[in-house]
């Protein structure tokens, strides 16, 4: 994935910066600075036009939150700039253009409210201003535009990775369903051939059940593994060799026919083997999951997120999101050691899993802290839910080495979703929360309070 080169972005802006003489540079910045709510105005006037538009933006969103970002954007863009400040110029760029990749802004509607922008600002001002300012604001759109390429990137493969998770949730179950199929096929076929049935109407393995669900599913569930490729090649070697030869008149003979069918078993026992490997050795679904508790890592976390985004703007519902941390865990470790806390976080881990719902989500973020997602939900369900969390850890004795026992509690950060398009919102609100429950004391519940309403 190619990188972003701030230095090379810096260095431009600060050769553009360098060309203005400093008093045209305080009469664009006093102009824009005069101009700055009209000029807000014309941006998102032209993003709305756009039908595709009223999937991110609202007239509510852009008047009580949008239009003062796009203001101090304005401001910060065309105001006296020294290196420190241009540097810190191009890192804005580069967030606004990951947010706009994490919520799914197309590239299109940016670049449609800049033109129209640029537009506005050439009727204000002079010749030679205006074309400084559009080679300015092309230059920003062209850090956000590298920037949203390379989230974008990145977020398709986590959601790549969080669909194939998704397919082998139940991995165990798929495999032995898949190697019924298969062994369904080959007894099927040795039976047809000891029941003397025409070998050319012998079932090829592609068109069984088994191969329908290689082709269209593990093909493109499991790309890029090696025993992708070895199965494809047991099966083209049963379906374009043995089977062909089984049909030959020339090999009715029970020794040539019986080498034959010794051979096509060979070959079924191969891919049954790489059909075990497949399943057992695939690093993609592990990767998803913590080593110690078995539970969903990091990794997962925006691909959850953008999905439960999605439903919940589409259904007008809401989700949760409970931070929540042990409290005092580093005493854990240092009174019982690593192997204790590591009980204590398992023991934990499965506790969550059983309080929590069929649909919620449970990831492990690192360390003490855990993260569930509970959908479909309100906020006096969600406190509810928060509070029977707290209280089943509080009364449960978790089992240490040596026959130990040790009671524990937890702090919980609760977030609502609030409908905004970035879920790193929400997410921001749940550790706020969690952080202030722990000053709060620990052991108990603070729910976040959407500070862009207060």
């Amino acid at each position: 994935m190619p990188t972003i080169g701030t230095e090379k972005y810096t260095a431009e802006w600060l050769a553009l910066v360098n060309n203005l003489s400093r008093s045209d540079a305080g009469q664009l910045e006093h102009l824009i600075h005069q101009n700055q709510h009209a000029l807000s105005d014309t941006f998102y006037q032209a993003m709305m036009q756009d039908s595709s538009a009223s999937e991110f933006l609202s007239n509510d969103l852009v008047q009580k939150r949008l239009k003062a970002s796009m203001q101090q954007w304005l401001t910060d863009m065309f105001q006296s700039q020294t290196t420190e400040h241009i540097q810190a110029l191009v890192a804005q760029q580069i967030k606004i253009g990951e947010i706009h990749a994490r919520i799914g802004v197309p590239v299109h509607l940016v670049l449609n409210g800049a033109r129209y922008l640029k537009t506005r600002i050439t009727q204000l001002t002079s010749h030679a201003l205006a074309s400084h300012t559009s080679i300015l604001i092309d230059l920003a759109m062209e850090i956000m535009s590298q920037a949203y390429s390379n989230s974008h990137e990145r977020n398709s493969r986590s959601e790549e990775a969080y669909r194939l998770h998704a397919i082998a949730q139940n991995i165990a179950h798929e495999k032995d369903k898949q190697r019924a199929a298969f062994l369904d096929w080959e007894n099927k076929v040795m039976f047809d051939c000891a029941s003397g049935v025409d070998a050319a109407l012998l079932q090829p393995l592609y068109s069984s059940e088994f191969g329908l669900w290689f082709r269209h599913k593990a093909e493109h569930a499991f790309a890029g593994a090696e025993e992708i490729t070895l199965i494809n090649d047991g099966i083209n070697h049963i379906d374009n060799v043995l089977l062909p030869l089984l049909a030959l008149p020339s090999l009715q003979a029970d020794t040539k026919k019986l080498q034959c069918l010794r051979e096509l078993l060979e070959q079924s026992k191969s891919i049954r083997y790489y059909l075990d490997l497949l399943f057992e050795q695939n690093r993609e679904v592990e990767s998803g999951r913590d080593v110690l508790t078995r539970l969903l890592n990091r990794k997962f976390l925006p691909a959850v997120m953008t999905k439960e985004v999605s439903y919940s703007r589409r259904n007008k519902s809401q989700f949760a999101i409970l931070a929540i941390d042990i409290d005092h865990f580093k005493t854990v470790n240092d009174s019982y050691g690593h192997e204790g806390g590591d009980l204590v976080l398992q023991h934990l881990a499965a506790l969550l899993s059983n309080t929590g719902r069929g649909g919620d989500y449970l990831f492990r973020l690192g360390g003490e802290e855990f993260l569930m997602l509970l959908v479909d939900i309100n906020a006096r369900e969600a406190a509810l839910s928060a509070e029977n969390i707290r209280r089943k850890v509080e009364r449960e004795t978790f089992l240490l080495p040596h026959n130990q026992q040790l009671q524990i509690t937890v702090s919980i950060g609760l977030a609502m979703y609030d409908g905004h398009p970035d879920y790193q919102l929400c997410l921001r609100a749940a550790d706020d929360a969690l952080f202030a429950a722990k000053r709060a004391g620990r052991n108990c519940i603070i729910t976040a309070i959407d500070k862009a309403d207060s």
